[in-house]
């Protein structure tokens, strides 16, 4: 199947429509994927609809075997969708969904007449082998575990190796349509001069250092969705942090640095995700909050992850928020959508 954007690639901006199932299918290989990329059954309520493409994915960040930027070809991302994990186990990740060009018709062009009853006929062909793909013949590990597949997961299979001193990527990223050339030129010039500082040892991968082995005991607030919190100062979340930069096996990453002292809402306990290196389930017993609006934003990072699109989100303690309310504080949200 062609691509659809009038013979050349979907930009940020333009207005798609997600192709019937059958034409899906029938891109599908074997293995329900299309260049390395997993259709997944969470994308099939959005057959038939309407999106705006947000941002091309020309770039990804690996955290599969974490060897560095990997490069993807003809993928988009549809405004924010996310997979809700619904057929992955209950995967609480909430990762972006990629969209391959041949899944997509840019609005305006010609649309083939779909009858019902085909449709439905593809719909659930498109469900079996979406399904199939997602539990794999062989679903458990060595250790008897359990094992997803998902377009995480598979990543590898879906990119290909980028060198960090490969400034084509960089050059992409502003001639693709997802940043303007001020606010590109402002990005990399940052993450040279993070680089180089990171190279002579100046700053380090983690930015917050606690004073002990252990940390200082964890606040527990029992937080639920939809509550208003304010994200702990820098000094007030070392002090929970071990030597590693880590409260119990959680790293506090750079790119929460900027939302200290911000207000968002608690968006959701995460109790349990799928693993991207193994495909495995992991059980969180401990307390792991998502806040709403608030994603990675690749702009911070010292490992060559800049310009990365995929908004992951990134998990906190409790003990690095506060409740609203809570000690005086004051509601003062903040707005941190990527």
């Amino acid at each position: 199947m062609e691509k659809p954007a009038n013979g050349g690639p979907l930009r940020p901006g333009d207005v798609v429509e997600v192709r019937s199932a059958a034409e899906i299918v029938a891109t599908l290989d074997r293995d329900s994927a299309l260049h390395g990329t997993v259709f997944m059954p969470e994308m099939i309520a959005y057959v038939g609809q309407r999106f705006t493409v947000s941002r091309r994915v020309d770039k990804v960040c690996n955290m599969v075997d974490e060897s560095g930027s990997r490069r993807m070809r003809g993928t988009v991302y549809l405004e924010d969708l996310r997979c809700d994990g619904s057929s992955h186990g209950g995967c609480q990740a909430g990762c972006r969904i990629y969209w391959k060009e041949e899944w997509l018709s840019k609005v305006g062009d010609n649309h083939a007449a779909r009858s019902g009853v085909a449709s439905m006929a593809a719909s659930a062909e498109l469900e079996r082998t979406a399904g199939t793909a997602t539990h794999p013949a062989t679903p458990v590990d060595e250790s008897g575990a359990q094992v997803w597949r998902c377009q995480s997961t598979d990543a590898l299979k879906a990119s290909e190796p980028v060198r960090r001193r490969d400034f084509g990527q960089y050059w992409r990223e502003l001639t693709n349509g997802n940043f303007k050339p001020i606010p590109f030129v402002a990005l990399l010039v940052r993450a040279i001069i993070m680089d180089a500082l990171h190279h002579f040892g100046l700053i380090r991968t983690l930015p917050l250092q606690g004073p002990s082995k252990v940390g200082s005991k964890r606040e527990m607030l029992g937080l639920q969705p939809g509550e208003l919190v304010r994200v702990r100062s820098a000094e007030e979340i070392a002090a929970t942090l071990d030597h590693r930069g880590e409260s119990s096996g959680l790293s506090f990453d750079r790119e929460m640095l900027p939302h200290c002292g911000g207000t968002f809402r608690v968006k959701t306990a995460v109790r349990r995700i799928v693993d991207e290196k193994t495909g495995r389930m992991l059980k969180i017993p401990k307390d792991c909050i998502i806040l709403d609006g608030v994603a990675c934003s690749g702009e911070l990072s010292v490992n060559g992850r800049w310009f990365c699109p995929r908004a992951i989100y990134p998990f906190w303690r409790e003990s690095w928020l506060t409740r609203v309310g809570d000690a005086g504080d004051q509601p003062t949200e903040q707005s941190c959508h990527r």
